[in-house]
């Protein structure tokens, strides 16, 4: 995918990426895929389908990841965002996924979702999408008039400290060449694995199992829509990898990555091209949902300035005109407004906690949960855990207070939720099982 100049492949590169995520967005609307509904058909109901379904979706990134990596045809290393960096900040990705967790069962899904329901006509949604964008964008933009950003007022001073630099890089791969060539020193041998090896070999391993136990139960097996939704979801995020990573200039001869070639657009562009407000966003990337709602508003609040025009807001659009599409095509598109004042409050929190979180942790469910995923990335699947941990305690706590009222605090709800989820000792149980 070599093009003669910078604009061809700025095109094809936008709008190959609107074309995959209208598939997702279709697809993702039609078969319900959904990691919130994932998380509660799981605590509730002990119906682990479309559980199984988000876990294919990653079996599948990961296992497409390592063998399109050993064969050179991604890169997953120098990315947009870094998952794979060796700075681990594991508090913010343990805080922020404790807060997305939360955050998406308040506001009725997580960002991926919260798109889908605004292709279906979900107007609760559209609000939740913009406090998302707003918070976003301040995130990493400073206030006007100001050199601070959300981030760091309210985040930096505290997470920061707490950063760990590792000697490699975070994802799994490394780590485990790492560790052998420790091992072995300490034994007066040499034993040393190229971390392309250790990827491919952690890839296959961990793609396998995760495959293995997708399959395993019938909630799955029987489900036509899962099955579908997951391989589905799982691809879009290869093709996304596959695209960013392969789309190149011929700048006189030599091949370049577009975010090569605007980092030395002076040496290489025309006069009369347009150049990117920035080449951070152009580097390989797959779908996150987060950050590019603050891009959008970014783009917006731009005058819709080419310039801005980035992945993520190609991605935003291309899910939210394909479940839109579907819901034409089933007759199911129905505006839906807030049931009660209680309900506005939840998603209007639900929307904060998503936004923070979200940026904090780098993604969210599809952007950590299964891009991140796909590169093992330890913050991703640090990330992956507390949001699952969040949003299954926070189904558990809105449970037994809707179940026993007034008689259940919101003390004794969270601690019986703990028990529940096998955290706490059964003897701490407050409140009798429903």
């Amino acid at each position: 995918m070599t093009y003669e100049d910078f604009a061809s492949a700025q095109s094809f590169f936008l709008w190959s990426i609107f074309a995959i995520a209208l598939i997702m967005g279709a697809v993702v609307n039609k078969t319900n895929f959904c990691t919130m509904g994932a998380v509660s058909d799981w605590v509730n109901m002990g119906d682990t389908g479309r559980m199984r379904a988000w876990v294919l979706a990653i079996a599948v990134g990961v296992l497409g990841v390592a063998g399109l990596e050993a064969a050179g045809l991604v890169n997953v290393t120098n990315t947009f965002p870094p998952y794979r960096q060796n700075n681990f900040v594991w508090l913010e990705n343990v805080v922020g996924g404790l807060l997305f967790g939360i955050g998406m069962v308040l506001g009725s899904g997580c960002g991926n979702k919260t798109l889908i329901r605004v292709g279906g006509g979900n107007i609760k949604s559209i609000m939740v999408l913009l406090i998302i964008a707003l918070i976003s964008y301040f995130m990493v933009n400073p206030f006007p008039g100001s050199d601070k950003t959300l981030y760091s007022v309210l985040f930096y001073p505290w997470t920061s400290p707490a950063a760990v630099t590792l000697s490699t890089n975070q994802d799994l791969g490394p780590v485990l060449s790492k560790m052998i060539a420790d091992f072995s020193g300490r034994f007066g041998f040499e034993a040393h694995i190229e971390d392309s090896t250790s990827r491919m070999v952690m890839g296959g391993v961990i793609g396998g199992l995760l495959l293995i136990w997708a399959f395993k139960s019938a909630d799955l097996r029987s489900s036509f829509d899962n099955i579908l939704g997951g391989l589905v979801v799982g691809l879009a995020v290869l093709a996304a990898w596959y695209v960013t990573s392969n789309v190149a200039i011929n700048a006189d001869g030599e091949m370049m990555s577009m975010q090569a070639y605007v980092q030395d657009w002076e040496l290489y562009a025309p006069a009369d091209a347009v150049k990117p407000a920035a080449a951070g966003p152009l580097a390989s990337q797959s779908f996150s949902f987060v950050g590019p709602m603050g891009q959008t508003l970014g783009y917006a609040m731009g005058g819709f300035d080419r310039t801005l025009l980035t992945f993520g807001v190609m991605a935003l659009a291309g899910v939210i005109a394909g479940s839109l599409l579907w819901s034409l095509i089933s007759r199911s598109f129905r505006i839906e407004w807030f049931a009660s004042g209680s309900d506005f409050v939840n998603h209007l929190i639900g929307g904060i906690l998503m936004g923070f979180g979200g940026m904090l942790a780098i993604g969210c469910t599809i952007g950590q949960g299964i891009t991140g995923f796909s590169t093992l990335a330890l913050g991703s699947i640090l990330t992956f855990i507390s949001i699952v941990l969040a949003s299954s305690v926070t189904m558990k706590v809105q449970y037994y207070k809707m179940v026993y009222e007034a008689d259940a605090t919101f003390a004794k709800a969270f601690i019986t939720a703990l028990v529940d989820l096998k955290l706490l000792p059964a003897g701490m149980r407050k409140l009798e099982a429903v």
